[in-house]
């Protein structure tokens, strides 16, 4: 296969899905994962996809740029998992906690399958699936109502009412951008107040993000930086955002690809 068609190729992939990994790419075109590289570099060149650690995805988003849970999904994960591997650490059986759309948060749900009398209040269309299909005859599940978005969140002063009475032990929070100016951040309006009722209806936030949200800003701030008792990103995380972060959230966790943590910045 000659290389613009290899290119071809690859740039369907990526409208199609949202993004690609080098390693499915040289798999499936039979070639090496250098020349993949070489390709995506190319095809960032030319303004016509995004470089992203270990592949690509579509380019240039805006700030309301709102991708769809499945284009977000292929998207580092590995480090999804191991910040949800972390994340689920923190869980008690018994308690009451939220966890707010997102693919992370999905990944966390997915760990919560066999904690005892757990309630999980949501928004995410795919964490309550995930926890009905699978969860213990003994927990709870709990899905606001609301107007769906492309990311299968569901918002809107439904949502908002749906939680604003409810006293919540953590709230597991998924972000689209991490800004040192923004905080934490949403391309979509009616999602950031629908996640501000859950952050004010929990005793502890807990911020799971990747290191690819640094960076990136939506068009409407959640909280700022200083709102979260604990941060669990990974070992990708630049070192001026290590920095930025360890001063302002309340802790810091980095997590390895294979999910072992290293704990940054000072306890809560």
């Amino acid at each position: 296969m000659l290389a613009q068609q290899r290119q071809a190729t690859i740039l369907e992939r990526v409208r199609a899905a949202g993004g690609v990994r080098v390693s499915e790419l040289a798999t499936e075109l039979g070639v090496s994962d250098m020349t993949i590289r070489r390709d995506l570099e190319s095809l960032h060149e030319r303004g016509l996809l995004a470089k992203v650690h270990g592949g690509a995805t579509v380019a240039g988003p805006g700030s309301t740029d709102e991708p769809g849970f499945r284009a977000k999904s292929v998207r580092q994960p590995a480090e999804k998992a191991a910040i949800a591997d972390r994340a689920a650490q923190l869980v008690r059986p018994g308690a009451a906690i939220a966890l707010s759309a997102g693919t992370t948060t999905a990944e966390l749900a997915r760990r919560l399958l066999d904690v005892p009398g757990l309630t999980v209040v949501t928004n995410s269309l795919p964490v309550a699936e995930i926890m009905h299909a699978g969860g213990r005859p003994d927990q709870t599940v709990v899905l606001t109502g609301g107007v769906r978005t492309p990311s299968d969140a569901l918002v809107g002063p439904l949502a908002v009412q749906a939680v604003r009475s409810l006293h919540l032990d953590l709230l597991f929070l998924g972000v689209h951008g991490i800004s040192e100016r923004a905080g934490f951040t949403t391309p979509n309006l009616m999602e950031a107040d629908t996640d501000r009722a859950l952050v004010a209806s929990a005793d502890r936030l807990v911020v799971l993000a990747d290191h690819s949200k640094w960076g990136t800003v939506g068009i409407s701030s959640i909280v700022e930086l200083s709102a979260a008792h604990v941060l669990v990103s990974d070992e990708g995380l630049p070192s001026e955002a290590r920095r930025v972060l360890g001063e302002r959230v309340g802790e810091l966790v980095m997590v390895t690809a294979t999910g072992a943590p290293t704990n940054r910045g000072a306890a809560e």
